[in-house]
């Protein structure tokens, strides 16, 4: 077996299933590695709020990195162990350059998201399916007015995330959030993008909690499927990457694994650990 001890792992289109699921497959697979002392870290784009408790409360998953790098958590300890984050007055430009498109958008404060009832109550229009609805609708406090909140609050953003239908219109936002230097744009789903502070990615959260639990980068396994996972797939010690995932994940990895929807969490376990599913 391969001195892996941490595995991170991106959540949607990786180790959930199309219905947002955790299989009994890939639950096996977990359940496995944490019996041989292999740390388990969830690595997505969502909140703390948005972690499904099945996962946050299985034994041996202590720690998270969360909104694509921007806060890694002790979960166990509720204690922040590095975080980078959007200044707020950033921030607010970026939310009032937004507000000018037909999009969704909602920046993330503490945790949690924050969005107006005018984006909570027609996500539909936004591209979002049902499994993708209820947990935006679990994970985001409805609220009045998102710029007026973070002008009245003047609190650090650790992500803004935009959902849309219109392809030309994204790609065109892409390109235009890009010429913002401090700022780093990434997508998960075909109807998002994912803004962040520059320094906040899987990859630089991935070794930061490494370096925290005394690893080397030789140490660490992540999988992952979008563009928000590059980094993080490229800085392990293995990378992999999903068949249902991007090209240029795909060119990223080390190895490439079957789907979200055949396991492929487990498969990659299997062929790099050699540790039983059960």
């Amino acid at each position: 077996m391969m001195d892996i001890r941490l595995i991170a792992l991106d959540m949607d289109g990786t180790l959930l299933n199309d219905q947002k699921e955790l299989s009994p497959g890939n639950r096996a697979a977990l359940e496995s590695c944490i019996r041989h002392g292999i740390a388990i870290v969830p690595a997505t784009g969502r909140p703390s709020a948005g972690l499904p408790a099945e996962l946050r409360t299985m034994a041996g998953v202590r720690y998270a990195i969360l909104t694509n790098g921007a806060r890694v958590e002790d979960l166990q300890e509720k204690k922040i162990i590095s975080q980078e984050l959007i200044h707020w007055e950033l921030a607010y430009e970026v939310l009032a350059l937004l507000s000018q498109y037909p999009v969704a958008y909602d920046p993330y404060i503490n945790g949690r998201g924050k969005m107006e009832a005018r984006f909570r109550d027609h996500l539909d229009q936004y591209g979002l399916p049902p499994a993708m609805q209820k947990l935006v609708l679990s994970s985001r406090d409805e609220v009045e007015d998102e710029l007026a909140l973070v002008k009245a609050w003047k609190a650090p953003v650790e992500k803004i995330n935009i959902f849309t239908t219109d392809q030309k219109l994204r790609m065109g936002l892409w390109e235009k959030l890009n010429q913002y230097q401090e700022l780093v744009v990434t997508s998960s789903l075909e109807y998002n993008l994912e803004i962040n502070a520059v320094t906040a990615t899987k990859g630089n959260a991935l070794m930061q909690l490494a370096d925290h639990l005394g690893l080397e980068r030789e140490q660490t396994m992540a999988m992952g499927d979008g563009s928000n996972d590059i980094s993080m797939v490229a800085s392990a010690g293995i990378g992999v990457a999903m068949a249902n995932g991007m090209d240029i994940v795909k060119q990223n990895a080390d190895y490439i694994t079957l789907s979200n929807e055949e396991d492929g969490v487990a498969a990659a376990i299997r062929h790099f650990l050699h540790l039983p599913a059960e």
